[in-house]
This record gives C-alpha cells, structure tokens and sequence, in this order.
C-alpha cells in the first residue's frame, strides 16, 4: 500500500484555489474502499457542498483535507498563509463541546492551544461570540444551551482563529426543520461577511442548493464525484426558497444523485 500523503501547505498554487485535490482515495486497513479517487479544486471564497449518500465517503474526504485523516493515495494541497492546520477551521456533526467549561471557554481552547496572549484571545472570543449571536450567553455553560445554539458555540470555536478555509461535516442535520433554516440563513451572512472558502457535507438535497455556489455530487461508497452542478443564484433568501427556480436545482440535484446511485449499481 502506499504511503499516505500529507496535506500540504503550497504557497505556489494558482492564486485563486484554495483547496487542491488530486486522485486521492482512502482505504481503511480492513479492505473497505471509502472514497475515489477524486479530483476537486475550490476557489477561494467559494462555498460548495458535497452532496451524496450516507457513506458515500463525503466525510472522509473532508476529514482528509483537514488533516485528520490520512489519504492512501493522491495529494491534497491547501493554500493559505500559514501552515496549513491554522488556515483550517472544522465543525463537526455534534457540536463537542466541554461540559464542564463555558462557552467563552469553549470558543478560547485553539486559541489557548496556540498560546495566544490572554488578552487578545479573550478579544477574538468576544468578537466570534458577536458574529454568532451568542455574545450574551458568554458565562453560559453547554447544558443551558438549545441543539441550535451549541452549534453556533461550534461555528464560533472554528471561526476564533480566523481560518482561511472552513469545513462543515453535516453541522445541523440533527436540527428541527426551523432551527435549521435559521442556522442556514447565517453561515450565508457570515460567508459573505467574513469571505470564506467553505466546503460543506450534507446529505440534503434542498440544503445543498440553497447553500452552495456548486454542488458536488458524490456516488455511493467508494466515493467518486459523478456530478457538479452551479447554482446562479446571488440572492439566497426565502424568496429563493420558495422559488420555482429553486425547485428546478434541487430537481437537477435530485435526478444527478439518483443517476450517481444507479452507475454505483451497475458497475
């Protein structure tokens, strides 16, 4: 088996990619196939989403560029302005949150990991703290928060260390449909807001597309990118929600995951 590649830091790549991907595969040490290979670029500033099935590999591939998981085959190169782990901000499916710790504290840990000055930390927890709406329950502790509000703790922590790239792991799957589309309509203001390369997992036809500038649509395991589709749309809002343009992207999404499920079947 070949040695697992790193992911690097490339001062070199082209200046507008910010994420570089290049047949990388995963195999786990009992034989399972998990993903690819894939090829993939993502602009910076851009916002996409990897769209597939549950175990389709979606995960892998972003547990991949963040370095937490090593790919068995290909390269993955990160650009950014330092090394790549700081350019890296990563929020995970729960929200991981210390119990014992508040939320100011919570949100300071990479910062205390870094060994940042107290003062400054406690200045950019503050300021993360405001981009979320959380800046009141600072002293809160995990318990006396809501699913949706420990989530937002999450996005915050990621957010502290001002990272180039964000990536999402299905953040709000486990969120009623309301809380949802309210955490939905926020990262889309802090994304324009802050100009962050994201790259967001969901399994979520309709998420994906109201999300995402492109859609990635991935085939069942081992996952492999069958599909790309652009969503035109510069105002997401509920108008777009309701719109008959929407219908038709997710209606294309829909047909290109389905098609994706039916080529995984017959090969």
């Amino acid at each position: 088996m070949a040695e697992p590649a790193p992911v690097a830091l490339d001062r070199n790549l082209k200046s507008d990619i910010a994420i570089r991907l290049r047949q990388v595969g995963k195999v786990y040490d009992n034989g399972v196939k998990a993903l690819g290979p894939i090829d993939l670029d993502v602009r910076k500033g851009e916002f996409i989403s990897l769209l597939g099935p549950s175990g389709c590999g979606k995960s892998t591939a972003l547990r991949i560029v963040a370095g937490l998981t090593a790919a068995t085959s290909g390269e993955v190169r990160i650009a950014g302005h330092a090394a790549a782990a700081q350019s890296i901000g990563f929020v995970f499916q729960e929200p991981t949150l210390m119990p014992w710790a508040t939320v100011h504290d919570n949100v300071l840990l990479p910062l205390k990991l870094a060994h940042v000055a107290r003062i400054e930390a406690d200045r950019r927890v503050g300021d993360a703290l405001e981009r979320v709406g959380l800046a009141e329950f600072a002293q809160t502790y995990p318990r006396e928060l809501s699913g949706g509000m420990k989530m937002r703790v999450s996005l915050a922590r990621a957010l502290v260390t001002d990272p180039d790239v964000l990536l999402m792991d299905e953040p709000f799957a486990a969120l009623d449909e309301i809380t949802r589309f309210k955490l939905n309509n926020d990262l889309l203001t802090l994304w324009r807001g802050l100009n962050k390369t994201v790259v967001f997992v969901t399994h979520s036809v309709f998420e994906s597309v109201f999300l995402s500038q492109r859609v990635i649509v991935m085939t069942a395991r081992p996952g492999r990118i069958a599909a790309e589709i652009g969503i035109d749309a510069p105002e997401r809002n509920e108008d777009f929600r309701t719109s008959a343009e929407y219908a038709a992207y997710c209606r294309a999404a829909s047909i290109a995951l389905a098609h994706a499920s039916d080529a995984k079947a017959q090969s």
